[in-house]
């Protein structure tokens, strides 16, 4: 299947280009009016131009696989917050910070993995016994060369994790988020304790540059994806991409939408090989009258994305557990429709890498 014809779902890709110009004109998509998001009416710090590629530095592209658990817990590497931005609109459910991290490249990864953070402090065990935190996951959110192309940083995407206590009618401190907390409140010079890179089942792949890539989020589940597209789009690297990235991205709201300003950008420079589809959970409604969440978007393009793995695309999900059984259950029925077996298709794309999961 010609990526074109996909990109453009069956329509002309100038009548495409002039309608997206025409819907970034609307005053409440001009996202490059929205800094963190809400405040300050500048570019977004992480911001990028994507009419050109950008400049990397050398050396990064070596490795034969990808590094895993350079650094443990019990011996993590000491790294320094650069900046923390806050990304989302005054209307978002909640917090979400974009955190610029200095590596100086002594713990390098591929796109697609995942780093620990050990918040300071110590916690009582059930025991009683005082211990350090663990490590907290957070899917690394830039490419391997990070936001200054120079492979020195690394970016998370972090939503504040808080509980609100009915009882109290406000939030309880002592149920706060212990890593997200400190990642979100910290400042330009403050140390952070990282461990890994881990984890494979995400990581981007290069296999075929010209195939389709669907990938799947729900809020901060997008990071993966945002080294993906930077991989693809907006680096000079070996990496040639000439296929085509489809996004679905499921929030409650159009302020808590997560690096559009990034993703508009690209859809203006490569209309033809890049699709957003959001599921706004607060805003829009499904086919039923419901709210509309991620497998219900997904549904409405069923049997393209089921012809699109049966050819070969690659399906990404990143995000809350709770989507899994909704988009399991629409390619079930896609599948039943078409006299195939689903589980056995699952398994089969598993096999084949086209099948990529990382839920929580």
């Amino acid at each position: 299947m010609k990526t074109k014809s996909f990109a453009t779902g069956g329509v002309r890709a100038q009548t495409v280009r002039q309608a997206r110009r025409a819907q970034r004109k609307a005053p409440q998509l001009n996202a490059r009016q929205i800094v963190c998001a809400a405040e300050a009416k500048t570019v977004p710090p992480y911001f990028a131009e994507y009419n050109e590629k950008a400049k990397v530095a050398d050396g990064l592209e070596d490795a034969e696989k990808a590094p895993m658990n350079t650094f443990t817990p019990k011996k993590p590497y000491e790294a320094e917050i650069v900046s923390v931005d806050r990304i989302v609109g005054p209307e978002a459910t909640g917090e979400t910070c974009h955190i610029v991290i200095k590596t100086d490249n002594n713990i390098p990864f591929w796109e697609g993995q995942s780093y620990g953070v050990i918040p300071p402090g110590t916690k009582i065990t059930p025991a009683g016994k005082e211990k350090p935190h663990a490590p907290r996951l957070y899917s690394i959110a830039s490419s391997r060369y990070g936001d200054t192309y120079d492979g020195n940083t690394t970016s998370l995407c972090v939503r504040r994790a808080t509980y609100w206590d009915p009882e109290l009618g406000a939030e309880d401190p002592a149920k706060k988020g212990v890593c997200s907390n400190f990642l979100c409140d910290a400042k330009p010079g403050d140390k952070v304790m990282m461990t890994g890179p881990m984890g494979a089942s995400m990581i981007l792949n290069e296999d075929d540059p010209n195939a389709v890539h669907i990938m799947v989020a729900t809020g901060t589940g997008i990071a993966p994806y945002r080294s993906y597209w930077r991989r693809m789009f907006l680096e000079d690297t070996p990496f040639k991409f000439s296929g085509l990235g489809w996004l679905f991205m499921g929030v409650a709201n159009s302020d808590a939408k997560l690096y559009d300003d990034e993703l508009q950008e690209i859809l203006d420079n490569y209309p033809d090989q890049f699709r957003v589809d959001y599921a706004l959970s607060r805003e829009q409604k499904n086919k039923d009258g419901g709210k509309m969440y991620i497998q219900d978007k997904m549904e409405e393009y069923a049997d393209q994305i089921f012809d699109l793995l049966e050819n070969g695309a690659i399906m990404y999900v990143c995000g809350l557990k709770g989507m899994m059984p909704g988009i399991n259950d629409m390619l079930e029925k896609v599948a039943e429709s078409k006299g195939k077996n689903w589980s056995d298709m699952q398994k089969d794309l598993k096999k084949k890498g086209q099948w990529h999961v990382e839920v929580y």
